[in-house]
C-alpha cells in the first residue's frame, strides 16, 4: 500500500531532513498526541531507500531526545518498503504543548504551522483546565460553621432533595473534598462569602447618557451567587421602563427588555465567569442599552459566532453550573444564548479586554434627572422626577432636618447611595441646604 502524508503521518526522504522531521513530530503530537514518521520515503509515498548504519537509529533517538520538550520515547525500527530499507518511528505523548528547538508547532493537514504565544497559552490552559477549575479547589480557610443551614435547606427543597445534616448534604452534592469545603460550596452557601472572596459582589450603575461619562446611580451588593443574581434582576427591572398589557381583566407588566432574556444573561455571567479575576459582575444601564459584563472571555475555544449559531457551551465552572442546573437556573444543553436571542433578537455579545458582555437594546429612553421634563400649562410648570428620587423628596418634605443615615434606613439603601442621589437633586436645582450639616435642614425648591 502506498503511503500518503496526513495530519498523523510524515514522510522524509532521508535522515538529512532530521530537523524538519522533529518539527513534524511536535506538530503531530500537539494536534493528535500520536503519529508516525518514515525516513526513506518521498513525499509522494514512493520508497527511495535509507542507509542504515550501526549508529543511525541511536542518532535519531538522541536527536529527538535532545530537541523535543517535554521528552518523548518513540519506537524506532528498520522496515522494508517495496524491497527497500527504510526507518519507521512511532511516537505518542499527552503532555502538550510540545516544543521543537524551543518553538511550538501544530499540524494543519500535512503542514507544520508555528503556534503564536497566545495559541500556546490557550493550549496550556486547555491542558490544565481541570487543575485550574476554581470551583473545584478547596477553600482552606472555610469551615463547616461558615455554611448557612437555611441557605442549604432552601436550595435542597427547590432541587427536590432531602436534607440530612450539613456535612452529609454537602457531601452528596460533591461540595466537600478530603473533609474540606470547596470554593463552590462557600460562594453558594456560606453566611458571608465576601469574607473569603472579595469578588463575591455585584456592581450596578445607571448612566444618564449612552456612555459612562455621567452616572445617576451606583450600587454594590455582596453575598452568595443566588442573592447576587436576584439583586441584579431587581436592579435592572427597577431602572428600565415597564409597560403593561391586559390579559382579560388582569394587568400584566411588560419590561422593555424581556425578563427571561436578561435573567438568562445574568445567570450566565455568574455561572461562567472567571473567578480567578478580582473584578465583579457589572450591570451598566445606559439611555439606549443595558450591558451585563462578566469577567472572563469565552471558554474552551468558543467564539461569538459559534455560541450564536450552535446549541453548545463550555463550562468554566462545572460544579457551579451543576448546582444551577439542580434548581433549574441553567440547561445542560447550552440553550442559554438561543433563549436570549429568541426573546430579544437584537441582543448582541462581545468580548472587550478580559470581559464577556451581553448587550440588550432599550426600547425607550429614560431622561436623567438633569433633563427633567417640563410640562408648561399657562404660567405654571411641573417637574416629573423618577420614582427613586421622588422617595427622597417625600421624606424631606415630611422631615426637612432628616439625616442621611436616617434616610438610608427608611429607604433601605446604603448611605453612600443616598448621598449620591442628594447631590444629584442639589445639582439639578430640586433641593437646597439651609444651614450647616448639623442643625440645618433641606428646602424643596418649588
Amino acid at each position: 500500500m502506498k503511503l500518503k502524508e496526513s495530519e498523523t503521518l510524515e514522510l522524509k526522504k532521508s535522515t538529512s531532513e532530521l530537523k524538519e522531521a522533529i518539527i513534524s513530530i511536535v506538530s503531530i503530537l500537539n494536534k493528535h498526541q500520536k503519529g508516525e514518521l518514515y525516513f526513506g520515503v518521498n513525499s509522494d509515498g514512493s520508497a527511495v531507500r535509507q542507509d542504515i548504519g550501526k549508529e543511525t537509529l541511536k542518532d535519531i533517538s538522541k536527536s529527538i531526545s535532545d530537541n523535543i520538550e517535554p521528552k518523548i520515547f518513540p519506537k524506532i525500527i528498520p522496515v522494508s518498503l517495496d524491497g527497500k530499507s527504510c526507518i519507521h518511528a512511532e511516537f505518542s505523548g499527552s503532555e502538550c504543548p510540545y516544543y521543537a528547538y524551543g518553538r511550538s508547532y501544530i499540524r494543519v493537514s500535512d503542514e507544520d504551522k508555528k503556534l503564536s504565544a497566545k495559541e500556546v497559552e490557550k493550549m496550556i490552559l486547555e491542558k490544565n483546565k481541570d487543575k485550574l477549575a476554581w470551583d473545584k479547589e478547596i477553600c482552606e480557610e472555610a469551615k463547616l460553621t461558615d455554611i448557612s443551614k437555611i441557605k442549604l435547606k432552601e436550595f435542597l427543597k427547590i432541587a427536590g432533595l432531602e436534607y440530612s445534616s450539613l456535612n452529609n448534604s454537602l457531601k452528596k452534592l460533591a461540595l466537600i473534598k478530603d473533609g474540606k469545603l470547596l470554593n463552590s460550596a462557600v460562594i453558594l452557601f456560606s453566611e458571608n462569602p465576601v469574607k473569603f472572596f472579595p469578588n463575591a459582589r455585584l456592581r450596578c450603575a445607571v448612566f444618564g447618557t449612552t456612555d459612562t461619562s455621567f452616572a445617576i446611580d451606583m450600587q454594590e451588593f455582596y453575598g452568595d451567587l443566588f442573592y447576587l443574581i436576584k439583586k441584579a434582576e431587581e436592579y435592572i427591572l427597577s431602572n428600565i421602563h415597564i409597560g403593561m398589557r391586559l390579559e382579560g381583566l388582569r394587568r400584566v407588566d411588560v419590561p422593555e427588555i424581556n425578563k427571561e432574556a436578561f435573567r438568562e444573561a445574568v445567570i450566565n455571567a455568574f455561572c461562567h465567569r472567571n473567578y480567578y479575576q478580582y473584578d465583579s459582575v457589572n450591570i451598566a444601564i445606559f439611555k439606549d442599552k443595558v450591558e451585563i459584563r462578566s469577567p472572563g472571555l469565552l471558554y474552551g475555544g468558543l467564539t461569538i459566532n459559534r455560541i450564536k449559531k450552535e446549541n453548545i457551551s463550555e463550562r468554566r465552572n462545572e460544579i457551579i453550573a451543576e448546582m444551577f442546573h439542580k434548581v433549574h437556573f441553567v440547561e445542560k444543553w447550552g440553550k442559554g444564548i438561543k433563549l436570549i436571542l429568541s426573546k430579544e433578537p437584537t441582543a448582541d455579545f462581545k468580548e472587550v479586554g478580559r470581559q464577556f458582555i451581553s448587550v440588550f437594546k432599550r426600547k425607550g429612553v429614560e431622561k436623567p434627572v438633569e433633563e427633567v421634563i417640563l410640562e408648561k400649562t399657562g404660567e405654571k410648570s411641573t417637574r416629573k422626577v423618577p420614582e427613586k428620587y421622588q422617595k427622597i423628596l417625600d421624606e424631606l418634605i415630611g422631615k426637612p432636618d432628616i439625616s442621611r443615615i436616617e434616610l438610608a434606613k427608611k429607604l433601605n439603601e446604603e448611605p453612600t447611595t443616598i448621598q449620591s442621589k442628594i447631590r444629584k437633586l442639589v445639582k439639578d436645582g430640586l433641593i437646597k441646604r439651609i444651614g450647616p450639616d448639623k442643625g440645618g435642614h433641606w428646602e424643596i425648591i418649588k
